[in-house]
């Protein structure tokens, strides 16, 4: 089992009592399952089986405590046992079932969950069962515990689920391959996916830094700041309270306000975290917790720590405090003795240093002969501008044979202004090289004691030279020169690192950032420096997304410490380097880096070289990542330009990023460089001169030019612009306001409804932002909303330019709009409710409305008028109706809805023009479920309209209200409405509804809605007084032939083509040719759609192909071209039957089908059989292929 099992500890086939006893023969094989991990255990107790106490099983007959039925209730029987049995017995399909019903209602058991979870409990492999009689799969282990070869039986097969291919010619049944691949892989990803939450979860709560905790702790009156766990945690619990307690809205306000987080599963805040009890159950437990006297001070009083006492009383118990307190006493007095220590070290080796150099300066000539135990080393190191201790003899030593000395070299450069330095400096330079001294700094002068020998110094260096050094190489060099001073540490560093470098691993390089950074900061060598951040630029080959954002906080460190001259020089030439870099990653950490360092550098860099560098990238970089970086970039640069002659590279900058192909970069065009382009256009004083009028044209321009073809998808490009430009202009309109200077923060502000703006796409699209305060927002909000409702717009310059020229403008392109065009419709619309939604309700109401309602005329003298009509068949109707009248959805806005909708349906309808614009509202307005009752109670206006030409618009619109509606208002609304119409005295009322008839049958499932419905169709088919109404039958065949494919079977196969052959056959006798021809024709198109679903022999043979060869004799004499058609119809259909016909003994399944699942069986098995039973090489042909 061990090598099937995958390495499982868990046996499947014991109950938990079982489990328990002793086991013979193999219990103690680690393959049989030895004993189970913590996490089992905690999950296998956390299985709750109602009525059965955990480690119970039920009772088998003949053993003590087993009742009988007489004997009352018989006990419950634990899941856990049942599932061991089911599996010990091999009834896999019930296990399975079973554990798909646990699962289901949120009781798992580990054991099916571990069975189920490991593909080597489904091997095929020869062997026999293990020792010991261990219980086993038999399809694991090749042979029945008995010894005898079983063959799996096969289970009760529906019609439904019988799947030929899986039965080979000797009649057993084989694995469905593709279904236990697919399984595998569901199976492995859901694991890997909870492994990663668990990761991710455990990752948040162990974001702040270790030194941070630290401070917290060691000093706890500085909060700690919330976790994101904690925050979502925290968030969850609020909105649950909020929700519990009615405060609806507040909630509402809340879950808008944290969008980020599903507050509808607990699962969000972190996959494998508890969730605590409610905020009212945490209040009411909060007083069992000991609060310590230190948390309860009042902070104004301003007591030390040390003032604090003992003996305060808290809401704890005394000993506690007590404790507490003697700890901070005794932790205070430690930290005061090491301070004191440390003070007392510091002080000691001060007064070493001052007499070292009061001896040093004593001796006259700089030089004190001393014996050193040190090793004469020959290095020839070339000078450096730090200072080293060089553990090089004088040259002089070997030549006069005198006594060793220790040569110190002594930078010009030293910082110190001791006595001992100034002597030093004033030294000529030859004999500061020859300065005898073995100090560890140039600061002391060590001496080491002469061993009183008579060893000559020559015999000396020969003995010494057996130590085993090694400064020939460069590293040997550095290491016999050690830095003294932080100079000569940055000049080591730099000769270093790049040596280290590449001998780090790849995974780990980020760890060298901060010691680039710094060396690179600090050291003195431009050369060095350069070639320092090329090591960091080039550090990792393809930096991933969290080792770029490192490395990009160093560089903003770096320019941060070094200035703009520095990063110009240094920096971005690194950048230039990798501009056409063969990684996209590295491309990026360019493009990324441009924004990064934006704030740092030169303005007139900012405007050109950086400018530039972008724009090339824009426009040749083909990885679309990289192009949203720019963008991102470009947006930041666009924050920091103040070069008023770069502002139309920015706007052709603008419309190639809204025009690239990649959503990607239109999205991030949206959220970060339009906003921040249209600031700076704000401060140029452009956006209403230039940058709307300028977008407004080029839409005027695609609608002329446009007549035989519009471009959609520029003219979405242009439209989406100017919506992201909305909360700008409205932002503009607020601060040049006459109220402006009158708006200051005094008081309570008044706080903004949630719902007042429309949710902005990014957070420099919100007003807030862009004015500067939410606050300050609310204070010029009711300035405004005073200002349009009693004083007026006068001498308000930039609100008049919306009134009367920008939305004139509008107006004037929705006009000119194909009305069918359904994506312009929407695009519009949405815009125009962007655009009211940011104004306001009073500026809507006022300023919006009137001038699309001066337009529109909607008044009885204009219904025989051509302009009045010819306004109504235009975009400009829908667009005001979804875009501007459901903005706000009080009472009074759906009553004003309701009678627009009436009075343009009852004017089109009684002058006769077309529909398409009450079609595109009613479209745009059932997309959202919210509208359907408005849209049936405008319906049932027209239902009851005294003319007949009202009632047919209103059955003909029914059919596009029915999509995405409920079936129960179908069944309440719909229904009735169109029986009514189906007995009008019209004719074209009742020819009308078919349609929706139509729609009925295509998209409800209710059973006696249905029935229903087909009678109604029959009487229209059957009935005597409609048998020569050539319309009637012309809307029927279109609609069969429209929903006869994605119909229901049953109403297809017995209502929908036994029909069709019946009316073909009527036409067979038609004797108007005209007629004839139009029947023909829709018959022909009904039969095309129906031929590709599927359709049983004999309903083939009795009514498809007559009704095909009646088509045909039709089209013989009318239309030759649809005869051949025809013709090619009929003959594939008596094949199919021909073949059918065939295959019968065979059974039902195709030749095509039987072939690919015998060809597909047989590539699986031969990939088996490559393979060995490990469990291990089976998970690699599960494996994707990369």
């Amino acid at each position: 089992m061990a090598a099937a099992g995958g390495g499982s500890s868990v046996n499947p086939f014991l109950s938990d009592s079982e489990e328990e006893e002793p086991r013979d023969g193999g219990g103690n094989d680690p393959g049989l399952g030895g004993p189970l991990s913590p996490q089992q255990h905690e999950e296998e107790a956390a299985v709750e089986v109602p009525g059965v106490l955990p480690g119970l099983r039920a009772a088998a007959p003949g053993e003590a405590g087993w009742a009988g039925p007489g004997a009352g209730e018989p006990p419950r029987v634990p899941v856990d046992a049942l599932a061991a049995q089911l599996l010990r017995d091999q009834f896999l399909l019930t296990a399975l079932e079973l554990h798909t019903e646990l699962l289901e209602s949120g009781r798992e058991l580990p054991r099916l969950r571990d069975y189920f979870s490991n593909p080597g409990n489904f091997e095929r492999q020869s062997g026999t069962p293990p020792a010991g009689g261990a219980p086993g799969l038999w399809g694991a282990a090749g042979a029945a515990p008995g010894g005898a070869a079983a063959n799996r039986a096969g289970s009760i097969s529906t019609l439904d689920s019988l799947d030929f291919a899986r039965y080979s010619d000797d009649g057993n049944r084989e694995t469905d391959e593709r279904v236990a691949v697919l399984e595998f892989e569901l199976r492995k990803a859901k694991e890997t996916i909870q492994a990663l939450r668990a990761n991710l979860t455990q990752a948040a709560e162990n974001e702040v830094p270790l030194q941070e905790r630290k401070n917290y702790k060691s000093s706890p009156e500085i909060q700690e700041p919330i976790k994101p766990l904690e925050k979502r945690a925290l968030n969850f619990l609020v909105n649950e309270f909020l929700l519990k307690n009615s405060y609806k809205l507040t909630s509402i306000t809340f879950s808008d306000e944290s969008d980020d987080q599903d507050f509808e599963l607990w699962d969000d805040v972190g996959l494998n975290i508890p969730k605590p009890p409610d905020l009212l159950q945490l209040y009411r437990d909060f007083g069992n917790h000991q609060v310590t006297a230190r948390d309860v001070v009042d902070v104004a009083v301003g007591v030390e720590e040390d003032e604090l006492e003992v003996t305060t009383p808290t809401l704890g118990s005394m000993p506690t405090l007590l404790c507490r307190f003697q700890f901070l006493i005794v932790q205070k007095l430690e930290d005061q003795i090491n301070a004191l220590n440390s003070e007392k070290w510091s002080l000691t080796e001060q007064i070493r240093r001052l007499e070292s150099e009061i001896d040093f300066l004593k001796n006259e000539n700089f030089a004190v002969p001393v014996v050193c135990d040190l090793v004469h080393v020959p290095l020839s190191v070339p000078e450096d501008n730090g200072s080293y201790l060089d553990i090089r003899s004088s040259d002089n030593d070997s030549k006069h044979g005198k006594t060793e000395e220790i040569s110190l070299s002594i930078s010009a450069e030293a910082d110190s202004k001791t006595p001992k330095d100034d002597t030093l400096n004033s030294l000529p330079s030859k004999d500061r090289e020859k300065l005898p001294s073995c100090a560890l700094s140039n600061k002391a002068a060590i001496h080491f004691d002469k061993p009183n020998r008579t060893l000559s110094p020559a015999f000396h260096q020969a003995l010494l030279s057996f130590c085993r050094m090694s400064a020939e190489s460069r590293l040997g060099s550095e290491v016999s020169r050690i830095a003294d001073s932080e100079k000569s540490v940055m000049l080591m560093l730099g000769r270093c690192l790049p040596h280290i470098v590449p001998n780090v691993l790849l995974a780990k390089r980020e760890e060298l950032i901060p010691l680039i950074l710094c060396t690179a900061c600090l050291h003195p060598e431009p050369k060095e420096r350069d070639q320092l951040l090329h090591i960091l630029f080039n550090l990792i080959k393809r930096p991933d997304d969290e080792q770029r954002p490192m490395i990009l906080t160093g560089c903003v460190a770096f320019a941060r410490h070094v200035g703009p001259t520095r990063v110009e020089a240094e920096l971005l030439p690194q950048c230039w380097e990798q501009i056409n870099h063969k990684y996209p990653e590295r491309r990026l950490l360019v493009a990324e880096s441009c924004g990064a360092l934006a704030p740092y550098l030169p303005k007139e860099i900012r405007s050109s070289l950086v400018l530039s560098m972008l724009q090339q990238m824009l426009m040749e970089d083909k990885a679309d990542l990289v192009r949203e970086a720019v963008i991102k970039s470009l947006g930041i640069i666009m924050g920091y330009i103040d070069d008023p002659d770069k502002y139309q590279q920015g706007f052709e900058l603008l419309l190639s990023a809204l025009g690239d192909p990649s959503e990607r970069v239109v999205s991030a065009t949206h959220q970060v460089f339009l906003p921040a382009y249209a600031a700076w256009t704000t401060e140029l004083g452009n956006l209403q001169s230039h940058l709307i009028p300028t977008l407004l044209n080029k839409i005027e321009k695609l609608l002329r030019e446009g007549e035989h073809g519009l471009d959609e998808h520029k003219l979405h490009m242009y439209l989406s612009a100017l919506q992201s430009l909305i909360p700008s202009l409205f932002s503009l309109v607020l601060q040049n306001a006459p109220f402006t200077s009158k708006a200051k923060l005094q008081g309570e502000v008044p706080p903004i409804e949630v719902t007042r703006f429309p949710r902005p796409v990014s957070p420099l699209q919100d007003v807030a932002t862009i004015i500067g305060s939410r606050e300050q927002l609310a204070v010029l909000l009711q300035l405004y909303d005073y200002q349009l409702e009693l004083e007026g717009t006068t001498g308000w310059e930039t609100l008049l330019w919306v009134v009367n020229q920008l939305l004139p403008q509008l107006i004037e392109i929705v006009g000119k709009i194909n009305v069918a065009s359904t994506a312009c419709v929407h695009e519009f619309s949405r815009f125009f409710w962007r655009l009211c939604r940011t104004f306001g309700k009073i500026f809507t109401n006022t300023k919006v409305k009137p001038q699309f309602q001066e337009i529109l005329r909607l008044s009885e003298e204009n219904i025989d008028s051509t302009a009045g009509n010819g306004v109504l068949t235009k975009a400009t109707v829908p667009i005001y109706a979804t875009g501007v009248l459901t903005c706000y959805i009080q009472e009074e806005d759906r009553k004003l809805l309701i009678g627009f909708l009436e009075d343009v349906m009852t004017m089109l309808s009684l002058s006769h023009a077309p529909l398409n614009s009450l079609k595109a509202s009613f479209v745009e307005l059932g997309a959202n479920p919210a509208y359907h009752e408005l849209l049936l109670t405008v319906l049932w206006y027209g239902v009851v309209h005294t003319s007949a030409l009202v009632r047919c618009t209103a059955a003909r619109m029914f059919e596009l209200t029915l999509r995405g509606m409920s079936e129960a208002l179908v069944d309440k609304r719909v229904a009735p409405a169109l029986v009514t119409l189906s007995s009008d005295p019209e004719f074209s009322v009742r020819i009308a509804t078919i349609p929706a008839f139509g729609t009925i049958m295509e998209t409800v499932t209710q059973r006696e809605l249905l029935e229903r419905v087909k009678m109604q169709l029959a009487s229209f088919l059957e009935d005597p007084q409609y048998q020569d109404q050539h319309s009637l039958q012309t809307e029927i065949i279109k609609t069969f032939g429209r929903v006869g494919p994605n119909a229901e079977p049953r109403f297809r196969d017995e209502f929908v083509i036994p029909h069709l052959h019946k009316l073909a056959l009527v036409n067979n006798q038609q004797s108007v040719d005209s007629k004839r021809l139009d029947i023909a024709t829709h018959l022909f198109e009904a039969y095309s759609a129906l031929s590709c679903c599927f359709i049983s022999e004999d309903l083939m043979v009795n009514h498809f192909l007559p009704g095909l060869r009646c088509l045909r004799t039709d089209m013989e004499h009318l239309s030759p071209e649809h005869e051949v058609i025809l013709s090619s119809m009929i003959k594939e259909c008596e094949q199919k039957v021909e073949n059918k016909t065939v295959q019968e003994p065979q059974g039902s399944m195709s030749i095509a089908a039987s072939l690919v699942s015998e060809d597909t069986k047989t590539k699986f098995l031969n990939k088996m059989g490559q393979l060995t039973t490990s469990g291990a090489m089976l998970a690699n042909v599960f494996q994707r292929k990369k």
